[in-house]
């Protein structure tokens, strides 16, 4: 099966706009984000997808792809649905990269492609480990639970699945957190927000309306989970968060320092 990486990119942002474009060791945050997905081994091209002539002409300088879309799309994945029906070329399966994650790893893109061999799924993703209890509590850390066979189950701001007696003495004393439950006393899993879609179901999913669980956790997975189609997990040791402040830069900066 062929497979493309759509990087939706836009310039506005509330918190911080423009990021996609801010320097991180000297390029580009947008051109990080490319030049790890040019790695892949499974996926036969990389194209951005903006709203932004900035961006547009940013990636075109540094010898990238980008494709031009609407400023009226309210998600990435929305974005990536209108590239998809402008490129020449058909592919099985599309990757969305987010623009603002310098830190995607090959090996993760590859990961997503390769869960799509299970004909049962329609879409791909990974998911982390927790190893620091904190990001149980954190609406910002999605978690997911999967079934034996490694497909979604549901993904949820709160903690699931929820450890009643391991959490019970924790939950009672936070913010005080005397007490913190050791590692081997839950096994719960946080989303890394990269998936993979087969070329049909991204195209069905995007004209669907949202579902009432999708908005209640403002969760677009959930979405096709509500409508039946289903997502297989693959567990990732890789770690990777996205650029949402100029403080997150320094933060990364740090984490391609070790790298190197």
């Amino acid at each position: 099966m062929s497979a493309v990486v759509l990087i939706p990119a836009r310039f506005d942002s509330t918190r911080f706009p423009g990021k996609p474009l801010a320097p991180l060791k000297g390029l580009p945050v947008i051109q990080h984000v490319y030049r790890n997905s040019l790695l892949s081994e499974r996926a036969a091209d990389v194209i951005v997808a903006t709203d932004s002539e900035t961006i547009f002409e940013t990636v075109l300088a540094f010898g990238g792809k980008a494709v031009m879309t609407s400023a009226a799309h309210l998600s990435g994945t929305d974005r990536i649905a209108e590239a998809v029906r402008s490129l020449d070329k058909d592919y099985d399966i599309i990757v969305n990269v987010q623009g603002d994650e310098p830190l995607i790893r090959p090996e993760m893109i590859d990961a997503v492609i390769s869960l799509l061999d299970d004909s049962r799924a329609s879409l791909g993703t990974l998911v982390k480990k927790i190893v620091d209890p904190e990001e149980i509590f954190d609406p910002n850390v999605v978690k997911a639970v999967c079934d034996e066979d490694g497909f979604a189950l549901y993904f949820s701001r709160a903690p699931i699945p929820y450890y009643r007696d391991a959490w019970k003495a924790y939950t009672m004393q936070r913010p005080a957190l005397r007490g913190q439950p050791s590692e081997a006393a839950f096994c719960c899993y946080k989303h890394i927000g990269i998936y993979s879609y087969r070329k049909e179901a991204l195209l069905a999913l995007t004209a669907l309306a949202p579902t009432e669980i999708e908005l209640a956790e403002s969760l677009e997975q959930l979405r096709a989970l509500g409508n039946g189609y289903k997502i297989k997990v693959q567990e990732t040791s890789c770690e990777t968060f996205g650029v949402d402040t100029p403080e997150d830069l320094e933060r990364i900066e740090k984490c391609l320092n070790i790298s190197l």
